[in-house]
């Protein structure tokens, strides 16, 4: 599956942020982030920007890194 899916999960397990404490974060039930975890569905662009601030409630920092881990190339990139 996609890019977002991978960064969620990695930024997930590397800041010991559950998928229970995003979804109640984030308003929306938990099966929804476990899809994401697993693969099983992309979060869609406007979903992006909601789990990015939501991100930033629990951990700054992890909400940075998910958001390089997703855009990293194309921020990285020169024109």
């Amino acid at each position: 599956m996609g890019k977002a899916s991978q960064a969620l999960k990695t930024v997930l397990e590397a800041y010991g942020i559950s998928q229970n404490k995003l979804a109640v974060t984030l308003g929306i039930d938990r099966a929804a982030v476990f899809k994401w975890f697993h693969k099983q569905r992309e979060p869609t662009s406007e979903t992006i920007v909601a789990i990015v601030k939501a991100l930033k409630k629990i951990d700054r920092a992890a909400a940075k890194e998910f958001v390089q881990r997703y855009l990293g190339e194309i921020l990285d990139e020169e024109d």
